[in-house]
């Protein structure tokens, strides 16, 4: 059936153009990126419309504008709920959407939160501790070497080589740094040595499957020992994303069901990609979960999952509006406004 689809997004060009630097702006989408949804969901037979980020939805709710799904990628700017106001803004209108709702967009966010879920529901996951001081870290209970990053952000932002840090008397200054440049608590968590995976995701519930996992390998242009957010802005250059098959490797079969049961606890929905890497036995642990996965179709790493088994673009736009669609609801049983 056809329908008349929103589009929802921050668009980076336009934030860089009202002076934000590349960094506040690294998870914003490229013009590509969104020229390469809308095209795919019209040739998929539906109508599109472009929304914008979450005040432009708010003045065009409040001006009567409805859609009978919205294709949601807006990651918002500020505060630790900034991925769940559009969702939030669509739930209270009655509007379905894709991708996860403000809770777990909240929740996600959140890395410290997130592996306390995690852990709480039997998930592999690594020992950790929120610093919301950098006092706070003598406190940290594990033994070195110590991997450090900001609590609540994405594509890499803070991560850099010094993100390791090998002495438990350098660990004060570390936290430090990170909580001074980003203004948030950090999250310590042991440094895993073994390998690192990411997993794509498509469905919800028991609907949900693993669709692929690549293995991440930093070349010797890169910054060493992290997927950092230098690695992941320039990885075309910096990073060979290697398809590993679960078939053929019981580790990636292991991180896989990870990643499964880590998606179906925190309740995730439609598509996405988790992160996990191999403790020093070779065990693969959950590291964190991203439900607003980038989309980009040759840049973002779960289109990139989907290049490598061969599966168009358009195959996986159309999983996604399959998924979400199955939340729109029958139209006599809305009562009010909607």
């Amino acid at each position: 059936m056809a329908m008349t689809i929103g589009l929802t997004y921050d668009l980076r060009s336009e934030y860089l153009a009202e002076g934000f630097s590349d960094e506040e702006t690294a998870e914003f989408d490229r013009d590509d990126t969104i020229t390469a949804i809308e095209s795919t969901i019209q040739s998929l037979g539906h109508r599109t419309e472009r929304i914008g980020h979450s005040r432009q939805l708010a003045a065009a709710l409040v001006g009567g504008r409805r859609w009978d799904l919205v294709f949601n990628i807006a990651e918002g700017m500020h505060g630790i709920g900034r991925e769940a106001q559009v969702p939030a803004l669509l739930d209270m209108y009655r509007i379905p959407y894709t991708f996860s709702d403000p809770l777990v967009m909240s929740l996600s966010l959140h890395k410290g939160m997130t592996k306390r879920v995690i852990r709480d529901a039997g998930v592999p996951t690594a020992d950790f501790s929120v610093v919301e001081t950098p006092g706070e870290a003598r406190s940290v209970g594990f033994a070195p070497p110590y991997f450090v990053k900001p609590v609540a952000e994405g594509t890499g932002k803070g991560v850099t080589p010094e993100s390791i840090v090998r002495r438990k008397s350098d660990l004060e200054a570390a936290c430090g740094r990170l909580i001074d440049t980003f203004r948030q608590p950090v999250i310590v968590e042991p440094f895993l040595p073994g390998r690192e995976f990411t997993t794509g995701i498509v469905g919800t519930g028991e609907k949900a499957r693993a669709l692929g996992t690549i293995e991440v390998h930093l070349l010797e242009t890169a910054e060493q020992g992290v997927y950092s957010y230098v690695n992941k802005e320039e990885c075309e250059s910096r990073v060979l994303y290697r398809l590993v098959r679960p078939a053929d490797d019981p580790v990636v079969a292991e991180a896989e069901s990870v990643a499964l049961a880590a998606w179906r606890a925190l309740g995730c929905r439609d598509a996405g990609r988790l992160d996990l890497r191999c403790d020093e036995k070779g065990h693969p642990l959950f590291i964190e979960v991203n439900p607003l996965a980038g989309i980009h179709p040759e840049h973002s790493d779960l289109p990139i999952i989907c290049n490598h088994l061969g599966v168009p673009y358009r195959e996986l736009i159309g999983w996604i509006i399959d998924s979400a669609a199955t939340r729109i609801p029958r139209t006599d049983r809305l009562r009010g406004d909607a």
